[in-house]
């Protein structure tokens, strides 16, 4: 009898607060105190999962999407890297959109331009180029190409063979807030009036014209940073013995103008990891993606080992740890972009071991 007592008031309590949070529903108010903890959480929290693309496997369904369906049809002919911890939602970290891109021989990616700011890393093919606010950037394997917030872009294929190159979008976090635009051209392809690699000559080798700092004080002016002269700057770091414990050679793809972030939202790094490399840990907040430009290795996530070769694409989610060793018999590359800027300029940023 004491015990139906006793129960009883709790009973009651719970029953007046549910029918308390019914009645204030009604009028669109919620109880913080029920929902506090998941909210505010002592360390980050995240579906995102650990997952590797293979590219061997991802190149093959690329062939036969170039048989299904044409790129005038498609707009954009990519295949999505979604993170299996959020699957249908065309993200490969809370923040950012990833696929891989084919264009086939004669094709052509008509002109557009739109809000979010996307990069491309080439893969594999030649023949390609890219055309962003009057420049037509040729794509080799390895090349960091950057079309700024509402740069008008197109892509073409007069070459012979197909190209393939890995696409990343702050998509997620303009549709965060709920920003996004989009516009198309009468024209297939915009006028061109910058010759090829006008845009490095012009602002990444040491001087600047007059009034740039004004015009590009938030994203990077270059169009193409391309490999062939980025990787002699991985191997003068590996010569002189600037090789980071955790990232190995490593430099920060910047705007030249004021040594900032390419892009307001999402910055890049290029990693060389001699061979032998064995990474010391390390963590971030900014989920991250990694493309591999040369070599072999394994990468080591949340405790999950992922084996990686040439291409192939991985992503590590949120404040995961993770380490990079170097199995194969030379040196490895790789590529990685993140949130990293937008979460630095929101005082949001932190890092571990």
């Amino acid at each position: 009898m004491s015990m139906t007592t006793e129960a009883n008031p709790k009973h009651n309590i719970q029953a007046s607060r549910q029918a308390y949070y019914e009645k204030i529903s009604k009028h669109h108010l919620a109880p913080l105190w029920e929902v506090l903890r998941g909210l505010v959480t002592p360390e980050p929290k995240t579906q995102m999962l650990p997952a590797l693309w293979k590219f061997p496997d991802v190149e093959k369904f690329m062939l036969e999407a170039g048989d299904v369906i044409t790129a005038e049809e498609a707009e954009r002919r990519v295949l999505v890297l979604e993170n299996p911890g959020d699957p249908g939602k065309s993200r490969v970290t809370n923040s950012l959109f990833a696929g891989i891109q084919l264009i086939m021989p004669g094709e052509i990616a008509e002109a557009h331009q739109h809000t979010a700011s996307a990069i491309r890393f080439v893969l594999k093919g030649e023949g390609a180029y890219t055309a962003v606010e009057g420049e037509k950037s040729s794509m080799e394997h390895g090349d960091f190409i950057i079309t700024a917030n509402w740069a008008p872009h197109d892509h073409g294929n007069p070459g012979k063979e197909p190209v393939m190159w890995l696409d990343v979008l702050d998509m997620h976090i303009v549709n965060h807030f709920q920003t996004s635009f989009a516009n198309h051209f009468d024209e297939k392809m915009q006028n061109v009036n910058h010759e090829d690699g006008d845009s490095f000559e012009r602002y990444a080798t040491g001087v600047l014209p007059d009034g740039t700092a004004e015009v590009f004080s938030k994203r990077s002016p270059v169009i193409n940073y391309p490999y062939r002269k980025m990787k002699p700057i991985l191997e003068r770091l590996k010569k002189t013995g600037d090789v980071d414990k955790r990232f190995g050679a490593r430099v920060r793809y910047a705007n030249p103008v004021n040594g900032g972030p390419v892009l307001p939202t999402m910055g890049a790094h290029l990693s060389l990891l001699p061979k032998a490399f064995s990474g010391e840990p390390y963590r971030s907040t900014d989920g991250t993606v990694f493309c591999v430009a040369e070599g072999e290795g394994v990468t080591v996530i949340d405790g999950q080992p992922f084996a990686w070769g040439v291409n192939d694409v991985f992503v590590v989610p949120p404040w995961k740890r993770f380490t990079h060793e170097v199995t194969g018999n030379a040196d490895a590359v790789l590529f990685s972009i993140s949130d990293r800027p937008a979460q630095e300029s929101l005082g949001l940023w932190r890092e571990g071991n």
